[in-house]
């Protein structure tokens, strides 16, 4: 094999592993069929590889049904948005929402809308209480974390704190299904190149480790979650975690 083709194929095999979308002359290397299409620019023939099956018009279809159904929600529940927003301000000074960056699809980093469940300088305190992390990887969680309020407690337990998320799914940040959005600290604490393969999809409020335990699974099995939603996306598969999100919200599986 000719050196600069075997350089193309590991550079095409790194872009793949990570879900970037990838694009080369016929000419260069004989390419994979598989999630492949063939394309036109100017006088030259190009393959297309996409990682996964989140392309076409049921992936624009999704984006239609998340902008519908967020706006839809979003009035319904203004009035619970505003009671919360009033117990949060009478129980714990500090702001109604809690603002964060995040890194989404592409690596595209946004800022994440939540409920603020915890005291205003949370974030400055997480290296106090960093040692005492209960999962695997990157990720920083702990049942009984200091820094959680009174009502903080009651909606994390509810998942209500995730609501503002809407207005994520409506803006196009996020999806209502997918890959859980991660802090830049997490991200930065990948070890695997495949696990950023979660970032070629929007990120959404809820998806299969929602509805398979939550924080009481590892972080490994997490990723392989999302790697699982990714290879298998469809509508359908969309609306059954949607419908087997609500009876997990109601039980608090997985809740910290």
């Amino acid at each position: 094999m000719k050196p600069y083709i075997s350089q193309s194929s590991r550079i095409v095999s790194i872009c793949r592993e990570q879900g970037i979308i990838v694009r080369y002359l016929l000419d260069v290397f004989i390419p994979e069929l598989k999630q492949s299409k063939k394309e036109q620019f100017e006088n030259e023939t190009l393959f297309t590889l996409y990682s996964g099956t989140m392309n076409g018009l049921p992936f624009l279809m999704k984006r239609a049904l998340d902008f519908s159904i967020s706006l839809i929600l979003i009035i319904i529940l203004s009035l619970l948005f505003f009671i919360i927003a009033l117990l949060i301000k009478l129980t714990s000074p500090g702001p109604v929402f809690f603002i964060q960056e995040r890194v989404g699809l592409n690596k595209r980093r946004f800022r994440l809308y939540k409920f603020r469940t915890m005291v205003a300088n949370a974030e400055q305190k997480l290296n106090e209480i960093e040692h005492l992390n209960e999962v695997s990887g990157p990720v920083f969680k702990i049942t009984k974390d200091p820094r959680i309020t009174r009502i903080g407690r009651f909606l994390r337990k509810t998942s209500i704190d995730e609501l503002p998320q809407l207005f994520n799914v409506l803006i196009g940040d996020m999806s209502l299904v997918g890959p859980r959005p991660l802090p830049v600290r997490d991200y930065n604490g990948f070890s695997q190149d495949w696990h950023r393969r979660r970032l070629s999809v929007r990120p959404g409020i809820t998806c299969l480790w929602q509805i398979n335990g939550r924080c009481s699974i590892p972080f490994e099995k997490w990723m392989e979650l999302d790697m699982e939603y990714i290879d298998r996306w469809s509508l359908w598969l969309d609306f059954k975690i949607l419908t087997k999100t609500i009876p997990a919200v109601l039980n608090c599986s997985g809740a910290r």
